[in-house]
Protein backbone atom coordinates (compact mmCIF):
# COMPACT_ATOMS: atom_id res chain seq x y z
CA UNK A 1 0.00 0.00 0.00
CA UNK A 2 2.84 2.40 0.85
CA UNK A 3 4.45 1.71 -2.55
CA UNK A 4 1.17 2.35 -4.36
CA UNK A 5 0.67 5.62 -2.49
CA UNK A 6 4.23 6.67 -3.35
CA UNK A 7 3.55 6.07 -7.04
CA UNK A 8 0.26 7.99 -6.80
CA UNK A 9 1.92 10.82 -4.87
CA UNK A 10 4.77 11.46 -7.29
CA UNK A 11 3.14 10.59 -10.62
CA UNK A 12 -0.40 11.89 -10.13
CA UNK A 13 -0.93 14.10 -7.07
CA UNK A 14 2.25 16.19 -7.21
CA UNK A 15 1.91 17.17 -10.90
CA UNK A 16 -1.72 18.21 -10.32
CA UNK A 17 -0.79 20.20 -7.21
CA UNK A 18 2.11 21.94 -8.95
CA UNK A 19 -0.25 23.11 -11.68
CA UNK A 20 -2.82 24.21 -9.08
CA UNK A 21 -0.10 26.10 -7.20
CA UNK A 22 0.91 28.01 -10.33
CA UNK A 23 -2.72 28.79 -11.21
CA UNK A 24 -3.46 29.97 -7.65
CA UNK A 25 -0.35 32.15 -7.60
CA UNK A 26 -1.27 33.75 -10.94
CA UNK A 27 -4.85 34.43 -9.78
CA UNK A 28 -3.52 36.02 -6.59
CA UNK A 29 -0.93 38.08 -8.47
CA UNK A 30 -3.55 39.42 -10.87
CA UNK A 31 -6.56 39.72 -8.58
CA UNK A 32 -4.92 41.26 -5.50
CA UNK A 33 -3.60 44.50 -7.05
CA UNK A 34 -6.56 44.93 -9.40
CA UNK A 35 -9.32 44.29 -6.89
CA UNK A 36 -8.61 43.44 -3.24
CA UNK A 37 -5.92 41.35 -1.59
CA UNK A 38 -8.39 40.71 1.23
CA UNK A 39 -10.43 38.50 -1.14
CA UNK A 40 -7.93 37.36 -3.75
CA UNK A 41 -5.22 36.79 -1.18
CA UNK A 42 -7.41 34.47 0.85
CA UNK A 43 -10.11 32.59 -1.05
CA UNK A 44 -8.13 31.13 -4.00
CA UNK A 45 -5.31 30.02 -1.65
CA UNK A 46 -7.91 28.54 0.69
CA UNK A 47 -9.17 26.27 -2.10
CA UNK A 48 -5.54 25.48 -3.06
CA UNK A 49 -4.74 24.47 0.53
CA UNK A 50 -7.76 22.18 0.69
CA UNK A 51 -6.63 20.49 -2.53
CA UNK A 52 -3.22 19.76 -0.94
CA UNK A 53 -5.06 17.99 1.87
CA UNK A 54 -7.67 16.16 -0.18
CA UNK A 55 -5.32 14.87 -2.89
CA UNK A 56 -2.79 13.65 -0.29
CA UNK A 57 -5.51 11.95 1.82
CA UNK A 58 -5.04 14.28 4.76
CA UNK A 59 -8.20 14.79 6.80
CA UNK A 60 -8.56 17.97 8.85
CA UNK A 61 -10.88 18.22 11.84
CA UNK A 62 -11.58 21.61 13.46
CA UNK A 63 -12.79 21.76 17.04
CA UNK A 64 -14.43 24.69 18.83
CA UNK A 65 -14.82 26.95 15.80
CA UNK A 66 -17.84 28.46 17.54
CA UNK A 67 -15.47 30.19 20.00
CA UNK A 68 -14.50 32.81 17.40
CA UNK A 69 -16.61 35.43 15.63
CA UNK A 70 -16.30 35.53 11.84
CA UNK A 71 -16.59 39.34 11.88
CA UNK A 72 -13.94 39.98 14.54
CA UNK A 73 -10.19 40.44 14.13
CA UNK A 74 -7.80 38.29 16.13
CA UNK A 75 -4.16 37.40 16.50
CA UNK A 76 -4.11 33.62 16.07
CA UNK A 77 -1.09 31.86 17.58
CA UNK A 78 -0.47 28.23 16.69
CA UNK A 79 2.20 25.62 17.29
CA UNK A 80 4.24 24.62 14.25
CA UNK A 81 4.67 20.85 13.84
CA UNK A 82 5.26 20.60 10.11
CA UNK A 83 4.66 21.89 6.59
CA UNK A 84 1.01 20.83 6.60
CA UNK A 85 0.19 23.33 9.35
CA UNK A 86 -0.05 25.93 6.59
CA UNK A 87 -2.51 23.92 4.49
CA UNK A 88 -4.62 22.99 7.52
CA UNK A 89 -4.99 26.57 8.77
CA UNK A 90 -5.35 28.17 5.34
CA UNK A 91 -7.90 25.64 4.20
CA UNK A 92 -9.95 24.97 7.30
CA UNK A 93 -9.75 27.81 9.85
CA UNK A 94 -12.53 29.60 7.92
CA UNK A 95 -11.42 33.06 9.03
CA UNK A 96 -9.81 35.63 6.72
CA UNK A 97 -6.29 36.52 7.83
CA UNK A 98 -2.74 37.40 6.84
CA UNK A 99 0.29 35.28 7.66
CA UNK A 100 3.42 36.47 9.38
CA UNK A 101 5.95 34.27 7.59
CA UNK A 102 9.67 33.85 7.05
CA UNK A 103 11.14 36.21 4.47
CA UNK A 104 12.93 33.27 2.83
CA UNK A 105 9.57 32.03 1.51
CA UNK A 106 9.58 34.90 -0.99
CA UNK A 107 12.22 32.93 -2.92
CA UNK A 108 9.80 30.13 -3.82
CA UNK A 109 8.90 30.53 -7.52
CA UNK A 110 5.39 31.97 -8.04
CA UNK A 111 4.47 31.41 -4.37
CA UNK A 112 6.79 34.13 -3.04
CA UNK A 113 5.45 36.82 -5.36
CA UNK A 114 1.88 35.72 -4.66
CA UNK A 115 2.47 36.04 -0.91
CA UNK A 116 3.71 39.59 -1.38
CA UNK A 117 0.72 40.48 -3.61
CA UNK A 118 -1.67 38.90 -1.09
CA UNK A 119 -0.42 41.24 1.63
CA UNK A 120 1.19 38.64 3.87
CA UNK A 121 3.93 39.90 6.16
CA UNK A 122 7.46 38.69 5.48
CA UNK A 123 9.45 38.60 8.70
CA UNK A 124 12.94 40.04 8.21
CA UNK A 125 15.22 39.46 11.21
CA UNK A 126 18.42 40.60 9.47
CA UNK A 127 18.76 43.79 11.53
CA UNK A 128 16.94 45.81 14.21
CA UNK A 129 15.66 48.23 11.55
CA UNK A 130 14.36 45.32 9.42
CA UNK A 131 12.54 43.87 12.44
CA UNK A 132 11.03 47.29 13.17
CA UNK A 133 9.83 47.55 9.55
CA UNK A 134 8.25 44.08 9.77
CA UNK A 135 6.39 45.01 12.95
CA UNK A 136 5.22 48.27 11.37
CA UNK A 137 3.75 46.35 8.42
CA UNK A 138 1.98 44.01 10.83
CA UNK A 139 0.55 46.97 12.72
CA UNK A 140 -0.85 48.39 9.48
CA UNK A 141 -2.61 45.09 8.75
CA UNK A 142 -4.13 45.04 12.23
CA UNK A 143 -5.12 48.69 11.95
CA UNK A 144 -7.14 47.79 8.84
CA UNK A 145 -9.11 45.21 10.82
CA UNK A 146 -7.38 42.12 9.45
CA UNK A 147 -6.55 39.08 11.55
CA UNK A 148 -3.03 37.65 11.70
CA UNK A 149 -1.81 34.08 12.04
CA UNK A 150 1.59 33.68 13.66
CA UNK A 151 3.68 30.68 14.69
CA UNK A 152 5.20 32.07 17.93
CA UNK A 153 7.77 29.27 18.06
CA UNK A 154 9.35 30.91 15.01
CA UNK A 155 9.99 27.73 13.02
CA UNK A 156 8.91 24.12 12.70
CA UNK A 157 9.84 21.89 15.59
CA UNK A 158 12.41 19.11 15.15
CA UNK A 159 10.83 16.49 17.42
CA UNK A 160 7.13 17.34 17.38
CA UNK A 161 7.23 18.93 20.84
CA UNK A 162 6.10 22.44 21.69
CA UNK A 163 8.93 24.98 21.79
CA UNK A 164 9.29 28.29 23.62
CA UNK A 165 7.32 31.25 22.25
CA UNK A 166 8.72 34.52 20.96
CA UNK A 167 7.11 37.79 22.07
CA UNK A 168 6.23 39.46 18.72
CA UNK A 169 2.67 38.14 18.33
CA UNK A 170 1.73 39.07 21.87
CA UNK A 171 3.24 42.54 21.57
CA UNK A 172 1.13 43.19 18.45
CA UNK A 173 -2.04 41.93 20.14
CA UNK A 174 -1.40 44.20 23.11
CA UNK A 175 -0.56 47.24 20.97
CA UNK A 176 -3.84 46.95 19.03
CA UNK A 177 -5.99 45.48 21.77
CA UNK A 178 -6.72 42.37 19.70
CA UNK A 179 -7.80 39.13 21.37
CA UNK A 180 -5.26 36.32 21.11
CA UNK A 181 -6.66 32.98 19.94
CA UNK A 182 -4.43 29.97 20.65
CA UNK A 183 -4.76 27.14 18.11
CA UNK A 184 -3.41 23.66 18.77
CA UNK A 185 -2.26 21.72 15.70
CA UNK A 186 -1.95 17.98 16.25
CA UNK A 187 -0.99 15.38 13.64
CA UNK A 188 0.94 17.35 11.05
CA UNK A 189 4.32 16.21 12.41
CA UNK A 190 3.49 12.65 11.37
CA UNK A 191 2.24 13.79 7.97
CA UNK A 192 5.29 15.84 7.01
CA UNK A 193 7.89 16.79 9.60
CA UNK A 194 10.72 19.25 9.05
CA UNK A 195 13.12 16.52 7.93
CA UNK A 196 10.62 14.52 5.84
CA UNK A 197 10.87 14.30 2.05
CA UNK A 198 7.45 12.76 1.43
CA UNK A 199 3.89 13.11 2.70
CA UNK A 200 2.06 10.51 4.76
CA UNK A 201 -1.74 10.24 4.73
CA UNK A 202 -3.31 10.98 8.08
CA UNK A 203 -5.39 13.33 10.19
CA UNK A 204 -4.73 16.82 11.53
CA UNK A 205 -6.78 18.25 14.35
CA UNK A 206 -7.08 22.01 14.82
CA UNK A 207 -8.33 22.90 18.29
CA UNK A 208 -9.40 26.53 18.71
CA UNK A 209 -9.21 27.80 22.28
CA UNK A 210 -11.05 30.61 24.05
CA UNK A 211 -9.78 34.07 23.05
CA UNK A 212 -7.39 35.65 25.53
CA UNK A 213 -7.72 39.35 26.17
CA UNK A 214 -4.47 41.27 25.59
CA UNK A 215 -2.59 42.52 28.61
CA UNK A 216 0.52 44.51 29.45
CA UNK A 217 1.64 41.48 31.45
CA UNK A 218 3.34 39.91 28.45
CA UNK A 219 4.70 36.89 30.32
CA UNK A 220 1.24 36.03 31.61
CA UNK A 221 -0.52 36.02 28.22
CA UNK A 222 2.37 34.13 26.63
CA UNK A 223 2.16 31.47 29.32
CA UNK A 224 -1.63 31.34 29.09
CA UNK A 225 -1.42 30.83 25.31
CA UNK A 226 1.31 28.21 25.68
CA UNK A 227 -0.70 26.28 28.26
CA UNK A 228 -3.85 26.40 26.11
CA UNK A 229 -2.06 25.05 23.04
CA UNK A 230 -0.27 22.36 25.05
CA UNK A 231 -3.54 21.22 26.66
CA UNK A 232 -4.79 19.79 23.33
CA UNK A 233 -1.54 18.07 22.37
CA UNK A 234 -0.55 14.52 23.38
CA UNK A 235 1.98 14.15 26.17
Amino acid sequence: MKLLFGIYQYLIAFPILVVLTIITAILTLIGSPLFSHQWWGYYPPRIWAKCWCILMFVKVEVRNRELIDADSAYVFVANHQGAYDIFAIYGYLNHNFKWMMKKSLQNIPFVGLACIAAGHILVDRSSPSAIAKTMDTARKRLANGMSLVIFPEGSRCIDGKLQRFKRGAFKLATDFNRPIVPVSIDGSFNIMSKKAHSINPGKITLTIHHPIEPSNDMEAIMQQSYDAIKSALPE
